[in-house]
């Protein structure tokens, strides 16, 4: 049913110089040499729907998807070579699903890398990555290596990054995102092997800077730029945008408080909708803010509580300019929920505010529960991710509530581990009573993950 590939695993980049770790099944077993990293990982999920809040998709739908990764890359010293083959495949779902790109991406090269490393003096390091990589850049909510996710985010370019003995670090990046396929209904419910591709028609650049030590935390400040040309294959919204943003953040730690503050706005050019006969350009003005506060208490289980704040703004149809925020290739499962067949919220046209606690049984295990409050920023937006839209706006602002559950478990450390959770989205007036809102009641939604490292 599935296949290996080879899969990239840094936390900042996955095509980054390999660090000391505990050999795998796979490295034991093959007698890999000094310098060679060998590590792959088979995730199995089960996720089931009922009370679809996506307009022409499935009322109730059920999948059993396979992600299968294996990294290979040989250290040299100086110099680093490695890539990745991602296999990501979906079974079971209806004809009519919401399955799509996000689930299936079968036999996928997603990296293909050479790199560098060396020193710059006092203590400072830095790499130079070529060829296909993955990434995660600060908080991950524009940039994002996908976990949750059956597919990942990747691109082609280079990537420079340097890390002070401080802890701070700067990263300097120019790109072509990959464009996964097949991205048709066919393809998708096939599992069809199709070559993602990198075009010139589509590029991302930026920087990031993070100084450590700054009130209590890090300050991370960056700007990314995206370069978006129309193709006759290939209808888009051409957009031209830059987005500055600033990022404030202490982690968590027992015993003390913890915050994140992030908020970004976004400016340029790009149009309204991806048709064709649509070549007007509307000035963008665009924004999203996140802030959480939470606190870790002492004691055997580690409770951490927090309060979280989030708005992402949404389009206002005034003709004149494009406001809804473009959350460019970041990752939403850790602020909003689970994705896949859920994944109603995400960062544009969305307001939420609500609480979230954790704890830490043992070693092994941990239990989130998280409850949102969301409203749309524009009546006349689509709420979030759901494609639920009153252009007239008269269906109000309120679109419910939404709590998640989750329960994850080490069973076999290094080897096997298990995730599973919930969540329930009581809709409000505006998924509805909108126009194009499916009448199917509250949206129910739940999954299961097996990993198997090896």
């Amino acid at each position: 049913m599935t296949l290996l590939g080879f899969v990239g695993g840094g936390l900042l980049l996955a095509g980054q110089g390999t660090t000391a770790h505990a050999q795998g099944l796979l490295e034991r077993a093959v007698g890999a040499p000094e310098g060679l990293t060998i590590k792959g990982e088979v995730r199995a999920r089960v996720e089931g729907i009922d009370g679809q809040f996506r307009p022409n998709a499935a009322q109730d739908d059920a999948m059993f998807s396979l992600k299968t990764t294996l990294q290979v890359e040989y250290d040299g010293g100086p110099w680093r070579i490695g890539g990745e083959l991602w296999d990501g495949r979906a079974y079971g779902e209806k004809s009519n699903s919401s399955a799509g790109t996000g689930e299936v991406d079968a036999m996928e090269m997603v990296q293909a890398y050479v790199g560098l490393d060396f020193g710059l003096g006092g203590g400072s390091k830095a790499q130079l990555t070529a060829g296909r990589f993955t990434m995660n850049l600060g908080s991950r909510r524009l940039i994002a290596r996908q976990a949750f996710r059956n597919t990942t985010n990747a691109y082609t370019g280079v990537n420079f990054q340097w890390k002070g003995r401080g802890g701070d670090q700067l990263t300097l990046l120019w790109a072509m995102p990959q464009l996964r396929l097949p991205d048709d209904s066919e393809g998708i419910h096939d599992n069809s092997i199709k070559w993602d591709q990198e075009t010139s028609d589509l590029q991302l650049f930026g920087a990031s800077l993070t100084k450590a030590r700054v009130l209590g935390g890090s300050l991370e400040l960056y700007g990314y730029g995206l370069a978006e040309r129309d193709s006759a294959d290939r209808p888009t919204r051409n957009r031209h945008i830059f987005t500055p943003g600033l990022r404030a953040y202490r982690a968590p730690k027992k015993g003390r408080v913890d915050y994140d503050i992030e908020g970004a706005y976004q400016f340029g050019r790009a149009r309204a909708t991806t048709a064709p006969t649509n070549r007007t350009d509307l000035d963008v003005s665009a924004y999203f803010i996140h802030a959480e506060a939470g606190r870790t208490f002492t004691g055997s289980w580690q409770p951490r509580l927090s309060l979280n704040f989030d708005i992402a703004s949404g389009d206002r149809r005034n003709g004149r300019t494009y406001n809804r925020f473009d959350t460019l290739f970041g990752a939403r499962r850790f602020d909003f929920g689970p994705t896949g067949l859920h994944g109603a919220v995400g960062r544009f046209n969305t307001i939420s505010g609500g609480a979230r606690g954790e704890v830490k049984a043992d070693a092994k295990s941990d239990v989130m529960v998280m409850y949102r409050a969301l409203w749309l920023d524009s009546k006349t937006d689509s709420f979030s991710n759901t494609g639920v839209r009153d252009a007239s706006g008269r269906s109000g602002s309120f679109a419910g509530h939404q709590v998640e559950a989750r329960y994850r478990r080490t069973l076999i450390p290094e080897v096997l581990r298990v995730d599973t959770g919930v969540a329930y989205l009581a809709k409000g007036r505006f998924l509805r009573d909108a126009p194009n809102a499916p009448a199917t009641g509250d949206t129910k939604y739940g999954y299961i993950d097996l990993y198997f490292d090896f």
